[in-house]
């Protein structure tokens, strides 16, 4: 089984004739499996592509706005890093489940009692690759019964 993941923009040549939609669905729901768009997704994709509206990329969804912006989180975060998300999250006035799913959503993580990007620098994955190569030379050095 490939790990095929097929792109919005191969369905627009999928559309490009309005005629027999719903057998063009069928086909995709054959050709893609689970990984095929909903009906609801391409009767939303066949309205857009009739006004002539080939763009593929989503559009702004409408939803609840921010409790708070991402730049006051980042500010508590370099004023001390060391907080609890409890202290934070009532620094900033709003419920802590919603704190932690905003760091989330910013890569950061709490790693000995710092917040920290997820993500590691450059400079941190080349210390990762010497210290690497210094164990294994280390450990190749070593006798079996030393």
């Amino acid at each position: 089984m490939s790990n095929f993941m097929p792109q919005k923009r191969a369905f627009v040549g999928s559309f490009d004739s309005l005629l027999y939609f719903e057998e063009k669905v069928i086909i995709l729901w054959e050709a893609y499996g689970e990984h095929a768009p909903s009906q609801d997704t391409c009767e939303c994709w066949l309205k857009r592509f009739k006004s002539d509206d080939l763009d593929v990329k989503d559009k702004e969804h409408p939803g609840q706005p921010k409790k708070f912006e991402d730049q006051q989180l980042q500010a508590l975060l370099d004023e001390d890093a060391c907080q609890s998300q409890k202290q934070l999250a009532e620094r900033l006035n709003v419920a802590q489940q919603t704190f932690s799913d905003c760091l989330q959503a910013m890569g950061t993580i709490l790693k000995e009692g710092n917040w920290v990007p997820y993500q590691l620098n450059e400079r941190q994955m080349e210390n990762r690759k010497v210290i690497s190569k210094l164990l294994l030379q280390w450990h190749e050095r070593k006798s079996f019964l030393h």
